[in-house]
This record gives structure tokens, sequence and C-alpha cells, in this order.
């Protein structure tokens, strides 16, 4: 179940640096959105295949 909030909190996230990019904010604050949205999927992939 976990796995799955995970994703969703990673589509919100690669969502949110694109409107960010679009908007002309500086380049570090949508990096920094697709970096997190990065590693929630790494941890949602990390959650599924543990058994967590």
């Amino acid at each position: 179940m976990l796995s799955v909030v995970l994703m969703g909190v990673a589509g919100l996230l690669v969502g949110g640096a694109f409107s960010l990019r679009s908007q002309k904010f500086p380049r570090w604050v949508w990096i920094a959105f697709l970096v997190l949205a990065g590693l929630s999927l790494f941890a949602a992939y990390l959650f599924t295949f543990s058994g967590g």
C-alpha cells in the first residue's frame, strides 16, 4: 500500500516540476522536484520488493 502512495507522490512531484518549469521558476527548484520524484519512485520500488 505504501508503494502506491509513494508512486502517487512521485506523480504529483513530476507534475509540479513541469508546472514550475512553465512558470519560469529557477532551474534548481524544478530539478529538485524531479530528483525528489525519482527518489520517491526508488523508495516505492524498494517497498514493493521488500514486502513492506
